[in-house]
């Protein structure tokens, strides 16, 4: 393998985990900072989906659901045909800390791609979680 199989982002949050874990495994939390709007089924083997106002829709499996440390899904790799099985790995991990909590986002799976397909999706889903992790700071800094 000639390229990383995965992206990892770690931020520092000014709040507790309880609150990081709502917004990361709440519908109310996944539909306001990373959709327009959200379902989901908290259990491993569960269904998620969230929606955008631009018609866009990513559908995850619930793979893990550790409350309040661990939790991970599985999705759909972005460029590939909407018929193509495979999918990456994401875990959220939330450790305490004195200012509030550390969170690290892995997403994992890229390895099973050829060049093209790679640099697509792994280029997009840097940029995508660099994007997405500001806009869960400002949502819970105005919570």
């Amino acid at each position: 393998m000639g390229f990383p199989d995965q992206i990892e982002r770690t931020v520092e949050l000014a709040h507790p985990p309880a609150k990081v874990w709502a917004a990361l495994t709440t519908a109310e939390g996944l539909g306001t900072w990373f959709g327009h709007q959200a379902k989901i089924d908290l259990r491993p083997g569960g269904a998620a989906e969230m929606t955008w106002t631009s018609g866009d829709r990513a559908e995850m499996r619930i793979e893990r659901v550790d409350e309040p440390t661990t939790f991970g899904f599985t999705w759909h790799i972005y460029g590939l045909p909407a018929e193509d099985e495979r999918r990456t790995y994401v875990e959220f991990t939330l450790e305490p800390v004195d200012a509030g909590t550390r969170l690290t986002v892995v997403e994992s799976g890229f390895a099973q791609l050829p060049d093209g397909e790679y640099a697509k999706a792994f280029g997009a889903n840097t940029e995508g979680w660099a994007s997405e992790l500001g806009e869960l700071v400002d949502y819970l800094d105005a919570a």
